[in-house]
């Protein structure tokens, strides 16, 4: 298949060049840096955040409605600073 992309002057001459010092066409060093990408990136996990959750009814009565100060406060109430 035939396709048009644009691609910076200074990127497309360094690969036309690597593909001269290699002896390889321009056409082949990009296919290979697309089939290189593609299987990256299908073998790297995506990162899924851990369900934290816990059973209870949400904040105690006392903190219920209080704002991060006052929540920060009863957290850190005698443990000294």
């Amino acid at each position: 298949m035939k396709t048009t992309i644009e691609i910076p002057d200074t990127l497309i001459r360094e690969a036309k060049q690597v593909a001269s010092d290699e002896g390889t066409t321009l056409k082949d060093l990009v296919e290979e840096g697309l089939r290189r990408l593609l299987s990256h990136r299908k073998e790297a996990v995506a990162f899924k955040l851990k369900k934290a959750a816990f059973k209870g009814k949400g904040l105690q009565a006392g903190i219920r409605g209080g704002s991060w100060g006052q929540i920060r406060e009863i957290l850190y109430e005698g443990r000294g600073g």
